[in-house]
């Protein structure tokens, strides 16, 4: 189930809100936290009922070795085990049938094919960042194991994240306030989240799709290639930031407070802001358990490379079992490694860096989109001239089609509200746009749910991972 299907906002969203809310009223907030588990349990058991046992079992473990972590003792040795069983799990679910294609090329092995459970590095991830503070005694270990359950499941944030810290909602998972204002403001993010995904991130899917797949056919313009680069550039962010969005708002409408996940990256001046910016929470989590504990920048120049490396390599791996994200990896440790090393950003004009940046922002994602090496070699050959010219007539349409969604898209990476809330500070207009917000909402959701009913099954990009 995904959040921009009709059967979860027709459906399962107006039907868990009121056991919820009617029912917490009457018995409390033990209650609500089982309707929202069992609730959760029955989003990601929709469309995958067998992995639903996967998350559980990550559930049990993880808890058991909590507590034994807690009583003292032998932390060490309960923490790599709980590693062993959280990264086994990925990599067999993930990663082995990648592994052995790759070695049936070069030795007699027969393939092992396993379908992927849907956010299973997102959930994955809580569960390490959970067993972690708790080694590190940021937190105690959780003595109720529905209380671990409902974090690790909880369906706003349980597929495609932010990745959620236990220590963030630890407090709120015991005891939580909810008011009419929470719940307003999680709404109208919600539906921010939804027309971010429906009404631009869909569009702007549909012409990279047919770009890209062309490309893996045949070769393709200088000007097609830029359209179709630039398209999931968009894309990439409205369907992610989008659905941190709409997580955010259903955590606030739930009582919970989840951190920012993205902060208009495309504004960056340098690659080290854009890290900054996009997918905070995955940031966040490489700095404070890998780079932070291999040392950081406070080493010899040569192990802060390594450190560098490791990160790179790791977010490269956690995306995806392709060499494209292997490639994607490596290509921004070399660039933020340059930066770093010599210093560029500071040396150059800002507006300068805010288009070096964009280009390699554009040129990174070309590569994380294309479906294999050898179509993002010849992908990104045809962006600088080595495709079939410069411009033909599909590149026409495509520019017809695009140029009003692109001039939107742009403006809507820019913090154009911030700027208004600071040049428009004054009592009536926060009135104006207090009144201005509902009918806008209740506009914007009723066309996303006309495209939803009219249109057909697009996933969110983060799915795959």
């Amino acid at each position: 189930m995904q959040f921009s299907s009709g059967v979860f906002l027709i459906l399962f969203l107006p039907v868990t809100m009121a056991l919820y809310k009617f029912g917490g009223a009457l018995f409390g907030h033990r209650y609500k936290n089982i309707v929202l588990l069992l609730a959760s349990l029955l989003f990601y058991a929709w469309g995958e009922p067998l992995f639903v046992f996967v998350l559980m079992a990550g559930v049990l473990i993880n808890y058991s070795l909590g507590i034994l972590m807690e009583k003292g003792g032998r932390k060490k040795f309960y923490l790599v085990l709980a590693l062993i069983f959280d990264l086994g799990i990925l990599f067999v679910f993930k990663y082995l049938s990648f592994v052995t294609s790759e070695l049936s090329k070069a030795f007699p092995l027969k393939t092992v094919s396993i379908a992927l459970p849907i956010g299973i590095s997102f959930y994955t991830f809580q569960i390490m960042s959970y067993i972690f503070d708790v080694y590190y005694e940021k937190v105690p270990a959780q003595k109720n194991i529905l209380s671990l359950a409902l974090y690790i499941s909880m369906f706003p944030q349980l597929v495609a994240g932010p990745i959620v810290r236990y220590s963030d909602i630890e407090k709120e998972i015991k005891d939580r306030t909810e008011t009419g204002e929470m719940f307003y403001q999680g709404s109208i993010r919600f539906i921010t989240g939804l027309a971010k995904k429906v009404l631009l991130a869909d569009f702007l899917g549909g012409i990279a799709d047919k770009i890209f797949v062309t490309s893996q056919y045949s070769g393709i313009p200088l000007v097609t290639a830029w359209i179709g680069a630039i398209a999931y550039t968009f894309e990439i962010y409205y369907d992610f930031s989008g659905y941190s969005d709409m997580a955010i708002g259903l955590g606030k409408c739930f009582g919970f407070h989840f951190k920012e996940n993205f902060d208009h990256p495309y504004i960056s001046c340098s690659v080290s802001e854009f890290w900054k910016r996009w997918h905070i929470s995955l940031t966040d989590w490489f700095r404070d358990y890998v780079y932070i504990p291999l040392g950081g920048n406070r080493v010899s120049p040569g192990r802060h490379t390594f450190n560098l490396f490791i990160v790179w390599l790791l977010t490269g791996i956690w995306h995806g079992a392709e060499w494209t994200f292997l490639l994607w990896g490596m290509f921004y440790f070399l660039i933020q490694l340059f930066e770093k090393k010599t210093g560029i950003t500071e040396k150059i004009p800002k507006f300068a860096g805010y288009l070096i940046t964009g280009l390699i922002v554009t040129l990174g994602w070309t590569i994380f989109k294309a479906a294999d090496l050898n179509n993002a070699v010849h992908y990104l050959s045809a962006m600088f001239g080595g495709g079939t010219g410069l411009i033909d007539s599909g590149s026409v349409l495509y520019l017809k089609s695009s140029l009003v969604i692109f001039a939107l898209s742009y403006a809507g990476t820019l913090p154009i509200w911030s700027f208004m809330k600071d040049r428009f500070d004054k009592p009536v207009y926060s009135r104006l746009i207090g009144i201005l917000r509902i009918p806008v909402s209740a506009a914007l959701l009723g066309l996303c749910l006309l495209v939803i009913i009219n249109g057909s099954y697009s996933p969110f990009i983060y799915f795959n991972f």
